[in-house]
C-alpha cells in the first residue's frame, strides 16, 4: 500500500498511488495492456429537491468559509428550477448510454456511478466496487479539460474516497486522458455550430457571417492563480494556464470544421471569442475573463447582429447553463436586440458516448500515444498527470490518485 504523508509525498517510493502495475512508474501514456474490473463514472452531483440545495451548496464549498447568505443567493438558481439540478438525471442517462454502448460492443464492463457531492458520493462506489471483488478500476471524470476544479480535485476525491472507506490496500484506481480534443467530444459542438450558423443565415435576411455574428465559447471561470497553475509547467503556457490554451485550442477546431461544412469561402471567418462565466470568487480576487454577459453587451453599437453560445467547456445541460446560458445569457442578448441561439452540450450524443468508451480501451488495450486520435496540437493529453499539474494555491497538494506526486 502507498502512504502519503501531508504535503502529498509518497513515503514508500511509488510515484503514483493506488495505480494498476502499468501506470504505478508514472509514464506519461501507458502502453501496457490492464485488465480492468468496471468504470467508475464520476460526477459533480447535484440537488434533487428544495431540502437537498443548501446541504449540497455546503458540501460543494466546505473550507472556504463561504458565508451563509451567499449559499442563499446561489441557492436561488436552484430553487428556480424546484431544487432539482439536472445533472444527477444526465449522469443517470450518461450512465445507462455507456452500458448500451458496452453491450453493443460485447465488452464486459460494469459501470460505476459516484459524485463527489452529492449521493450517490464515490464513497458508495467504492464500496460497491468492493462487495462486488472489483480492484482495477477506470474512472472517467465528466469533465474534459485541466484544471484543478475539472481534473486535480477529482483525483483528489479518488484517494479520499478510498482512505475513508479504508479500501486503498484492495482498490486501484486509474483514470483516462482529459479528452477535451478527442474527436468524441469535440463533433457535437462542431455539429452545433454548423446548424446554429445555418439557423442564423435562414432566419436573418442577408446576414454577413464574417461581420454581423458572433460565436461565443463559454466555460466556467476558475481564479486567476489556479488557472497559471493548470497543466504541467513543462509546457510552457501563458499566465492562463493549460485551461485557457486547451478552450482555444478546441474552438479554432470547431470554427474550422463549421466553416468547412458551410462552404464558405476561404475569405470568410466567422468572429469567435473565449468567454467565461459562473464566477462565484469576492472581487477582489482575478478570475478568468470576459464575463459572457459582458462580451454579449461589448457588442453593442457594433455590426453585430447575432450571436451563438456555445457551451464549450460543459459535457451536459446542468446548472449552469440552465441559468448562466439559458437564462442570463440570452436574456443579455436579447436586451441588445440580437438574434441569439445556445447550442447542445455533448450529453449523451452517440458520437461522445462511443468515444468515451474509446477512450476505455485506449487504457484496456495499452495503445501507443501516436494511435490515440486528438484533434489539436495539445493532445493527446497525458494519462497519468504531470508532478506539480493543476495546483490549488489556496490549499496546496493533497494526496491524489492517477498522477506523480505531489
Amino acid at each position: 500500500m502507498t502512504t502519503i504523508t501531508n504535503n502529498g509525498q509518497s513515503i514508500d517510493g511509488q510515484p503514483v498511488r493506488n495505480a494498476t502495475p502499468a501506470a504505478a512508474a508514472g509514464p506519461e501514456w501507458v502502453a501496457e495492456p490492464t485488465a480492468y474490473d468496471a468504470i467508475l463514472l464520476a460526477g459533480f452531483g447535484g440537488p434533487e429537491g428544495q431540502d437537498d440545495v443548501i446541504p449540497f451548496l455546503r458540501n460543494v464549498t466546505r473550507g472556504r468559509g463561504i458565508p451563509e447568505e451567499r449559499l442563499e443567493e446561489v441557492a436561488h438558481h436552484y430553487r428556480h428550477f424546484g431544487g432539482v439540478s439536472p445533472i444527477n438525471e444526465h449522469n443517470r442517462e450518461l450512465k445507462a448510454a455507456l452500458e448500451a454502448e458496452l453491450a453493443r460492443r460485447e465488452i464486459d464492463l460494469p459501470v460505476l456511478w459516484g459524485n463527489r457531492n452529492w449521493d450517490p458520493y464515490l464513497t458508495d462506489a467504492v464500496r460497491e466496487a468492493d462487495a462486488k471483488g472489483f480492484t482495477k478500476l477506470i474512472a472517467i471524470a465528466t469533465s474534459a479539460y485541466s484544471s484543478y476544479s475539472s481534473c486535480r480535485q477529482y483525483r483528489e476525491d479518488f484517494a479520499m474516497a478510498l482512505d475513508d472507506t479504508e479500501l486503498a490496500d484492495r482498490i486501484q484506481i486509474d483514470k483516462v486522458r482529459q479528452f477535451f480534443d478527442h474527436p468524441g467530444f469535440v463533433q457535437p459542438f462542431i455539429d452545433g455550430v454548423r446548424d446554429a450558423l445555418l439557423k442564423a443565415r435562414a432566419e436573418i435576411d442577408g446576414l454577413d457571417l464574417a461581420t454581423e455574428i458572433q460565436v461565443l465559447f463559454s466555460t466556467h471561470s476558475i481564479p486567476s492563480t489556479d488557472a497559471a497553475k493548470s497543466g504541467p509547467k513543462s509546457r510552457g503556457f501563458d499566465g492562463d494556464g493549460a485551461y485557457a490554451a486547451q478552450h482555444r485550442a478546441v474552438a479554432e477546431v470547431v470554427m474550422a470544421a463549421a466553416e468547412a461544412a458551410l462552404e464558405l469561402d476561404s475569405s470568410v471567418s466567422v468572429p469567435w471569442q473565449l468567454v467565461f462565466q459562473s464566477r462565484s470568487g469576492p472581487p477582489s480576487m482575478p478570475w478568468l475573463e470576459p464575463d459572457i454577459n459582458d462580451a454579449i453587451h461589448a457588442l453593442k453599437g457594433g455590426p453585430t447582429k447575432a450571436v451563438v453560445i456555445v457551451p464549450l467547456g460543459f459535457v451536459s445541460d446542468h446548472m449552469e447553463v440552465m441559468w448562466d446560458l439559458d437564462n442570463e445569457a440570452l436574456e443579455s442578448a436579447g436586451e441588445e436586440g440580437f438574434w441569439a441561439v445556445r447550442t447542445p452540450t455533448p450529453g449523451i450524443d452517440p458520437t461522445y458516448v462511443t468515444g468515451l468508451v474509446d477512450l476505455v480501451l485506449e487504457r484496456r488495450d495499452g495503445v501507443p500515444a501516436e494511435d490515440r486520435p486528438h484533434l489539436t496540437d495539445l493532445g493527446p493529453w497525458y494519462d497519468v498527470c504531470r508532478p506539480g499539474c493543476c495546483e490549488n494555491v489556496r490549499l496546496g497538494f493533497k494526496p491524489a490518485v492517477s498522477g506523480l506526486v505531489p
